[in-house]
Formats: C-alpha cells, sequence, structure tokens
C-alpha cells in the first residue's frame, strides 16, 4: 500500500465516530489508573487535607450521569440523521455523521463513563492507597470541568444539529474545501489532459461503482517504471465499470501486473465522496433545493437559500487565482474539470423543478448574472446559457402573464438587455 493510499485510509477511517470513541476511552482508562503509578511520589498525609476521601461518591455520581448523557446523546443524534435524510438528502448525512464536534461530544461522554467505571473498580481493589486518591481526586475534578464545557458546547450544537439551514451549511463548507483543494491542484499534480491518444492502451475498472481518489503520484511512479504516458480519463467522481476506461497508457501496451498496479491506484467506492470531487457538493446541495420545490414540500424559500449558496460558491471558483499551479508530473496527463458540467449539475435542475415559481425564477436569473459578472470567460458563457435555458422553461410553465412580464422585466434588468 502506497503512502497515498495510507493516508487516505487514516483519513477516512478517522472520521467515523468508534475511531474518536475508542481513543477518548483508552484516554479514560489510562487517567484513571495513572493515580497508581505515582501515588509513591504523593504524601498520605495529603489525601485527608484536600478530601479526597470522597473520590468514590463523585464518581459513582459521575458514572451514572454520563451513562444517562450517552444516551440521550445518541438519541438525539439518530433523531438528527433521519431529520437531514427526509428534510435535505441521504447524501447529507454522511457529513452529520463525520461531524468532528458531534463525534468529540459524544467521546467525551464515553470516555469519562469508563473513566469513571475503572476509577471505581481500582478503588474497590484497594490499587490506590491514599496517596493514589489524591490523584484520583485531581483527574475527576479535571474531567468534571471538561464535561461542563463539553456540555455547553453540546447544548449550543443541539439547537442547530440536523436542522436544515445547519445541514445547507455543512455542506457548503465541504464543497468549499473541495473547490480549494481542487484549485491548489486542478490537475491533480499531473499535465492537463487532452484526451485520449489515438492507438492507446485502455485500461478499465474491474468493478462498478465510482472513482473516490486518484493516486497521480503512484501513476507517475508506474509511467516512469515502464516509460510510458498514462492519460487519465475517469476523475473522482466519474462512474466506473467494466467496459469504461478508467485510463490510457500511450507505449507498449502494459501486461497484467502494470494492469493490476494501474486499477489500484484508482480508489473505487460505492459512493461519491467530497474530497477530490467538488462536483458532488454542488449536486448535494442541488438535491436539497429539489426536493424543497416538491410539491410535498412546496418550500420555495429554501431553493433560493440553495441557488445563493451555490451562486457564492461558484463565484468565489470563478475568482479565485489558479496561477500558482504548475507542472508536477509530464507523464501523467488528467483533464480538467469542464465547467459546463458544473453548471450541468446545479441549474438545470432546478430551474425545472421551480419553472412555475417566479421568485424562484427570478433568484436563478440573479444568481447567473451574478456569476457571469466575474469576468471569467467559462463561468460567464456557462452562466448565460443557463440563464436562456432557465428563462425558456420558466416562461412556458407559467400561466400568468403577469408574472412571465415580470421574469421576462427582471431577466432583462440583470442582464442589461
Amino acid at each position: 500500500m502506497t503512502f497515498e493510499k495510507l493516508r487516505l485510509f487514516a483519513r477516512r477511517h478517522g472520521r467515523r465516530m468508534w475511531v474518536r470513541a475508542t481513543v477518548y476511552c483508552a484516554l479514560g482508562v489510562v487517567t484513571a489508573l495513572v493515580g497508581a503509578l505515582v501515588k509513591t511520589w504523593i504524601p498520605e498525609s495529603l489525601a485527608g487535607r484536600i478530601g479526597a476521601d470522597s473520590v468514590g461518591n463523585l464518581l459513582s455520581i459521575l458514572a451514572a450521569s454520563m451513562l444517562a448523557v450517552t444516551t440521550f446523546s445518541l438519541s438525539t443524534m439518530v433523531s438528527a440523521y433521519s431529520s437531514a435524510s427526509t428534510g435535505a438528502t441521504p447524501r447529507a448525512t454522511r457529513l452529520l455523521i463525520a461531524d468532528s464536534a458531534a463525534q468529540s461530544a459524544l467521546a467525551t461522554f464515553i470516555g469519562a463513563f469508563l473513566f469513571s467505571v475503572v476509577g471505581l473498580i481500582a478503588l474497590s481493589t484497594g490499587l490506590y492507597g491514599d496517596s493514589g486518591r489524591v490523584v484520583l481526586f485531581a483527574a475527576t475534578v479535571l474531567v468534571i470541568v471538561l464535561i461542563t464545557l463539553t456540555l455547553l458546547r453540546w447544548i449550543e450544537q443541539l439547537s442547530s444539529f440536523g436542522r436544515l439551514g445547519a445541514t445547507i451549511n455543512l455542506v457548503e463548507a465541504a464543497t468549499r474545501r473541495a473547490i480549494q483543494a481542487h484549485l491548489r491542484a486542478p490537475h491533480l499534480g499531473g499535465a492537463p489532459g487532452m484526451g485520449a491518444p489515438d492507438g492507446g492502451h485502455p485500461v478499465e475498472a474491474d468493478r462498478v461503482g465510482y472513482v473516490e481518489h486518484v493516486d497521480v503520484a503512484r501513476l507517475v511512479q508506474i509511467a516512469a517504471d515502464r516509460t510510458c504516458v498514462v492519460h487519465v480519463l475517469s476523475r473522482s467522481g466519474a462512474f466506473a465499470a467494466p467496459g469504461r476506461p478508467l485510463l490510457v497508457v500511450e507505449g507498449a501496451r502494459p501486461d497484467d501486473e502494470t494492469l493490476e498496479a494501474l486499477r489500484e491506484a484508482f480508489t473505487i467506492g460505492d459512493e461519491r465522496n467530497f474530497d477530490q470531487d467538488p462536483r458532488y457538493g454542488l449536486v448535494v446541495l442541488t438535491e436539497i433545493g429539489s426536493r424543497a420545490l416538491s410539491p410535498a414540500t412546496n418550500d420555495s424559500g429554501t431553493a433560493i437559500d440553495v441557488v445563493g449558496t451555490a451562486t457564492r460558491l461558484l463565484c468565489e471558483w470563478a475568482t479565485a487565482d489558479t496561477a500558482g499551479d504548475g507542472l508536477h508530473h509530464a507523464r501523467v496527463f488528467v483533464p480538467s474539470i469542464a465547467i459546463d458540467d458544473v453548471f450541468e449539475d446545479v441549474f438545470p435542475l432546478l430551474a425545472r423543478d421551480g419553472a412555475g415559481l417566479l421568485e424562484v425564477g427570478i433568484r436563478l436569473q440573479k444568481g447567473l448574472a451574478a456569476i457571469a459578472a466575474t469576468g471569467n470567460q467559462a463561468f460567464a458563457t456557462a452562466a448565460r446559457r443557463q440563464a436562456a435555458q432557465a428563462l425558456a422553461r420558466a416562461l412556458d410553465a407559467m400561466a400568468f402573464e403577469g408574472d412571465r412580464a415580470a421574469l421576462r422585466d427582471a431577466a432583462a434588468k440583470v442582464w442589461g438587455a
């Protein structure tokens, strides 16, 4: 396994709830037992002066309360996941599950519970003695302070955890991180791709799924060892299946060992993720807006919020400075993300579902005009195309002539026509 694969594995599994909880539990156990290790350095007379004899009662209260708080927190989090799945989109639930603040709160409560239980067991066996009780008492006070601070922050987070607005903000933050990572390396460190060459040897995926990560450094190593050139065709987010080439090798036909090594440079999973795929975050935002415009929900305000969020992200993308991107690996060519495809991920679906709503139509025209005004030619061209299509959809769907006239006037105003 290459270093990039190990880093990807650690980052992905580090977001799982049980990993953080396990670390906090281990810290709780170590903290509870440290008194037995350092008791020889503590004077026995100190225990009576600071009230360390009461540590058993404190630990009993702490163990009972932490068990109740942990159970309550788990039920609240499950309810929040269900609310986000039904109110926003199931794809956004992964961000809630990976939320570091929620994981830290739950892990703190579980770790404090385990600390209390281990401390009580050690006390009942006489492991500490009077000197060890002093250390356990000090550790208990510190744990109580930590729990208090965590509870205050957790209470504040519970007021918005799983709510639609907070979920949109989470998706926006994840999408922004993906866009910024893309801007730092638009071609993942490779050279700009120019399409598959004639006479190349395609390498297909051996399973069905989505490309989650492309290890360009590994492809460079393979290309250098085999003296060939690699043209990547499937970036992160692309659908992979037998018959759909992941890449094309220019040079000698690769043997079976090389084919396997090339496939291993692509991480293929069952779902798309946000890491190397800035388009996926925009897709998830669009799903939220589309669900809000369904007849069962009929929430045009959320759709307008989604349009504004997408506009903000695309404006940041259009105005970002990419001059620092350089050619790192001349033997590996990676295609650029097509800006037209980015716009197709967002605006056609919202324009279709909100075609009969004047307020959504006006917001789409204003958002697309703002993107076009950034001065980025590729973004401006795509924005004008989407604005024309959205206007045509809306005019065709609106039955009231007054709404059609208002939309025409709004479009003419923002586009300066």
